[in-house]
């Protein structure tokens, strides 16, 4: 069963994720984010770079539809979400594969890196609002070097959504949010 701390991260992410706000993910969720990130680069919406995001979120989409949605009525409830969570301990396979699409597409220059603006446009697109990141990114680049290497960001997403522990950097790759009380 999914900890306190699992159950409030994927809680935020699936709110951002939800932006029609009806309660369920869907693949029209998923091309709204891809739309907002799109115009967040100011890409034109038939350019190749547009197209492979929407391909990367729609390709996301796909993997979360095939691995959540146990009821099979073609969108996910945040409950179906926190079933794979739960399973994430013994089977990070579909958290890696995930990793690699979401790295493809935050590392807008394809130079193998994300850096601290490519970040803040990942997490402006899913919350839709200028964000100030540089104190997370700070935390999110152990090395110090300005950038984020596919390894050092695949180790954090997958922190994210399969780890348990509050002080650990992959905690905030979504940006920050209010951890839970502890339980005495």
């Amino acid at each position: 069963m999914a900890s306190e701390l699992q159950r409030r991260k994927t809680a935020v992410v699936f709110g951002a994720m939800d932006v029609d706000f009806d309660g369920f993910l869907t693949e029209s969720d998923f091309s709204a984010l891809a739309a907002r990130w799109t115009e967040n680069r100011g890409l034109p919406p038939a350019s190749a770079q547009a197209r492979r995001l929407t391909a990367i979120m729609t390709g996301w989409w796909q993997m979360l539809l095939a691995e959540s949605d146990a009821d099979g009525d073609g969108r996910v409830t945040l409950d179906e979400v926190l079933l794979v969570v739960d399973g994430l301990a013994a089977d990070t396979s579909p958290v890696v594969a995930t990793a690699d699409a979401m790295f493809e597409a935050v590392d807008a220059d394809g130079d193998g890196r994300i850096s601290a603006g490519e970040y803040r446009e990942l997490i402006e697109a899913w919350t839709g609002q200028p964000t100030d990141t540089d104190e997370v990114f700070g935390l999110l680049d152990g090395n110090g070097d300005g950038y984020l290497s596919r390894h050092e960001f695949t180790e954090l997403w997958t922190e994210f959504w399969a780890g348990d522990n509050p002080n650990a950097p992959g905690t905030w790759v979504f940006g920050r949010f209010e951890l839970p009380l502890r339980s005495v």
